[in-house]
């Protein structure tokens, strides 16, 4: 009975405290921990201000450091951190497919929630979307470039 209640006893703090729990000063590890976790309730170092909190991305924050990777591991040859970049070149084709299996009102829908879901965007977020979208298919690209109020003459 009292070793079941110790399940209970930290799941109420997680409960109580939120997810980042282990950053009160209290409940701190001795040593610094790094991770890539941020926001959610009970943040109290600041949640790295406005750095972007993905990899990759424009601004050349949260770089891979691939000299820091974890060594092999020998177990029946050697296992290894996978680059799923590595064989994935092709990330147009799925989307082009689905974008003409819908009718012309679902494809204005689509242009039409993602101009308003990018609206705060930085103007090179967009164009490189558009880009994408291009890549895809050329009526989405050209659609929500015209969502977005952006010229394709202005996608370079």
């Amino acid at each position: 009975m009292l070793q079941g209640r110790l399940f209970a006893y930290g799941d109420a703090q997680r409960y109580r405290l939120g997810v980042n729990h282990s950053q009160i000063p209290v409940n701190a590890a001795r040593c610094p921990v790094h991770s890539f976790h941020r926001d959610g309730a009970m943040w109290v170092d600041g949640n790295f201000g406005s750095t972007k909190g993905y990899e990759p991305n424009s601004m050349g924050e949260w770089q891979d450091t691939p000299q820091d990777k974890e060594p092999d591991l020998e177990l029946y040859g050697a296992a290894q951190h996978w680059d799923h970049r590595e064989d994935d070149t092709d990330y147009f084709t799925q989307p082009g497919e689905l974008f003409r299996l819908m009718d012309s009102n679902q494809q204005q829908v689509l242009f039409e929630n993602t101009a308003r879901s990018m609206a705060d965007s930085h103007i090179e977020i967009k164009k490189r979307h558009i880009r994408h979208c291009l890549q895809a298919d050329p009526a989405y690209g050209e659609g929500v470039a015209g969502a977005l109020g952006i010229s394709l003459d202005d996608i370079a």
